[in-house]
């Protein structure tokens, strides 16, 4: 029992706050300021909690394993839903059925949790199928808005055809190796044309859920219907959730066939860089610019992937801390302009110094960081992953992504430039910041200066790999 609650202390947090979420509805309820201000204390209780009593070791004849390095991928998604739960304030106090969303996400992060820890392939299914049909709700949430109902739908019907394609790409694999636990599938791998077909399955339903392109269509559109809020976790909690059992699976158990995949991903990594930077140059709407510039990132840990080294899981680790403080920042100013204005455009931020310096440092910060600009944690985060990228000496795949890296700070730039330079008859009127959302606006702004300058957390992070 005492190996049970310490091996899976984090999932049990989260059910926990689950059902207390559950009971507080069920009973007398509380007023949204008060039942916010619990959850986040809840949420970080449960972020401090992942530091503490961690230990390495398998539940149900493997099917649950946790490692170091495990617990630690899964405190940086407790970290980013405690600053989502922080930033997103204002919308939250507003919305009629705040434990109703919190139950949702809370379920959702559940399935990411067991998805990380998943030690074959029925209850990886079973684990990403709970991370995201409560997403799927979440996206509805803004029921009234018919953008909302679409983009839910959109994502429903995505998620269901790369979950068909999923099953598919396990039951082949299944049928060429006689087994679904990871640490028996790579003894019975060979490279056979059934279990490279049975693979190309499951990379399509990996590239679904990361908006791999061409797997991408449905992220704009859902990113643009979704409350805010939840757009910040679909582009970093579950974003991050995935990409690290994805180079799990690739680095463990198809390790095998890794001439196979690492050619696939070089393809799809200059795919995704390239048609993520060309549509968020053209993006007006500022969560359908934040979508395509997730799409490109994504490409970038893709570079870091394709190492299949202990030297490209450490950078990519490191990116998804960084991405996690640098996107919640520029989502974060986004929620607070929306919930106070209303407008959603790039050209509405324009003149935004005049009125809003702060906000507008901190959006800056966050670009520059997401472009890679020096001596923002970008940077270090994307010098790591070519590095890591360019191991096998495969030069030409460095050099495209490096030339993204030139084409990103246009549209990174442009917004920088409408906040600081352009003139607007009518600018934003000053908004005065809730002190939770500004605080944590400081957390991320300080996370994005720090984690590059400080080098013990990238070797801390190279020392659990």
């Amino acid at each position: 029992m005492n190996e049970f609650l310490t091996l899976m202390k984090s999932e049990l947090v989260i059910t926990f706050i689950i059902f207390l979420l559950l009971f507080i509805k069920i009973g007398k309820g509380m007023k949204n300021e008060s039942l916010l201000s619990l959850i986040q204390v809840l949420l970080l209780v449960n972020f401090i909690a992942g530091f503490f009593f961690n230990k390495e070791g398998s539940l149900f004849g493997d099917m649950f394993h946790t490692s170091p390095l495990i617990v630690f991928q899964k405190n940086i998604l407790s970290l980013g839903i405690y600053l989502i739960s922080m930033l997103c304030a204002d919308w939250l106090k507003k919305t009629e059925h705040l434990p109703e969303f919190f139950i949702l996400m809370l379920s959702a992060v559940l399935g990411m949790f067991l998805l990380i820890s998943s030690g074959n392939l029925l209850i990886f299914y079973l684990s990403l199928e709970l991370a995201t049909i409560p997403v799927a709700a979440m996206a509805n949430f803004d029921v009234e808005k018919k953008r909302s109902s679409e983009g839910a739908m959109k994502m429903i019907l995505s998620s269901a055809f790369s979950s068909g394609i999923l099953l598919f790409g396990i039951s082949l694999l299944y049928g060429a190796t006689g087994t679904i636990s990871f640490g028996e599938l790579t003894a019975q791998l060979d490279g056979s044309p059934l279990q490279i077909l049975s693979f190309v399955f499951l990379f399509t339903a990996f590239a679904f859920k990361l908006s791999i392109v061409p797997f991408h269509l449905w992220t704009a559109d859902v990113y643009e219907g979704s409350p805010i809020a939840v757009t910040s976790f679909l582009s970093v909690i579950s974003k991050g959730a995935i990409a690290f059992i994805f180079m799990s699976v690739l680095f463990k158990v198809f390790q095998p066939m890794q001439d196979v995949w690492y050619n696939m991903i070089v393809v799809l990594a200059i795919a995704t860089m390239v048609i993520g930077n060309l549509f968020a140059l053209r993006q007006q709407n500022i969560k359908r610019f934040l979508a395509f510039s997730s799409i490109a990132q994504v490409g970038f840990i893709l570079v870091g992937i394709s190492s299949n080294d202990a030297t490209g899981l450490t950078s990519v680790v490191y990116f998804v801390l960084i991405y996690v403080f640098s996107n919640l920042a520029a989502f974060g100013v986004a929620s607070v302009i929306a919930a106070h204005t209303g407008k959603e455009n790039v050209d509405d931020y324009k003149g935004l110094y005049k009125t809003n310096p702060f906000l507008c440092w901190i959006m800056a910060l966050a670009l520059f960081s997401l472009a890679g600009i020096p001596p923002t944690a970008g940077f270090f985060g994307k010098l790591f992953l070519l590095t890591a990228g360019s191991a096998r000496g495969n030069y030409w795949f460095i050099i495209i992504a490096a030339l993204n890296m030139i084409i990103s700070l246009y549209y990174y730039l442009r917004v920088v430039r409408a906040m600081f330079m352009d003139k607007n008859e009518q600018p934003v009127e000053k908004i005065n910041i809730n002190p939770t959302v500004k605080l944590a606006m400081i957390i991320c702004a300080a996370g994005i200066v720090l984690i590059g300058l400080l080098s013990w957390i990238y070797d801390y992070i190279q020392s659990l790999s």
